[in-house]
């Protein structure tokens, strides 16, 4: 199956098993999936991740643990909101003094620079713009 932008559908993939309430969510991965799941994971959004090879899959799989808060029958997912910034119709970039902020600080932007994909934050403090990913909240 052809997806034409593949980080909206792992996003899209994220926030449905959310909604149900699994733990875990498998994509297709790929070097900038890797590295939007490292922040998520260093921002304390997701528990953990791992690339896996699968025999039923041709490509290798990014195997996502979702973390959850409070006990069985009153838990919540750590992630509130995820949505896709930049889209393949309509890139959005942004140069460093205008990297926005989510929520006021409570949520993270996520970017890809010329150094690299990173937070928000990181960007500010390194002094560079770029793409804005998604926002995660």
């Amino acid at each position: 199956m052809s997806v034409s932008d593949p980080i909206a559908d792992m996003l899209t993939r994220i926030r449905n098993a959310l909604m149900v309430g699994h733990n875990s969510v498998s994509v297709p991965s790929s070097k900038i999936k890797a590295a939007i799941a490292q922040i998520l994971k260093d921002e304390g959004f997701i528990d953990d991740f791992d690339v896996a090879r699968e025999e039923k899959f041709p490509q290798e799989v990014l195997r996502i643990r979702l973390k959850y808060a409070g006990q069985l029958r009153q838990r919540r997912s750590v992630i509130s909101g995820i949505e896709r910034v930049s889209k393949p119709g309509r890139r959005v970039y942004t140069g460093k003094k205008d990297i926005p902020w989510v929520l006021s600080g409570m949520g993270v932007a996520i970017l890809s620079t010329p150094k690299g994909v990173m937070t928000g934050q990181r960007a500010r403090s390194l002094g560079v713009g770029g793409e804005v990913i998604c926002r995660v909240w």
